[in-house]
């Protein structure tokens, strides 16, 4: 018997459900309307970067960035950035239509992580397709 599975809400937590890769296959790929995280290593894994311009001073290279539409925010201290999204806070590289990643084989850690970390560690923001 299939048990149906209600749609979560990605903002409210108590609706996440317990992580099984399972949902994956029929999930609208809620995760990737979470803002993403990524490192310097991400963007050179992305191909947006390349590691000789690791010398470049962070703050140039995302002000580069941001202007190329890639980045949307640059934490300095951490040196971390936040790719940018769609109006619908959708990853950038999240296909509109088939829902998938457009970059799956170069996704960045926090992707490859997901549900492992994250707003709720072992749940996710499970919506059907």
């Amino acid at each position: 018997m299939n048990k149906t599975i209600p749609a979560a809400n990605v903002d409210n937590l108590s609706t996440w459900v317990k992580y099984k890769s399972s949902h994956c296959d029929s999930c609208r790929g809620t995760c990737c309307s979470l803002p993403v995280e990524v490192r310097f290593s991400d963007l050179v894994r992305m191909g947006v970067v390349d590691e000789f311009e690791a010398g470049e001073p962070a703050k140039r290279l995302a002000k580069r960035l941001m202007k190329e539409g890639v980045v949307g925010h640059f934490n300095h201290k951490s040196e971390i950035y936040t790719l940018s999204r769609y109006a619908n806070d959708d990853c950038i590289y999240l296909d509109q239509k088939t829902r998938l990643c457009t970059i799956y084989v170069q996704r960045p850690d926090t992707c490859r992580n997901h549900p492992k970390v994250g707003p709720k560690p072992g749940f996710c923001a499970y919506q059907p397709k």
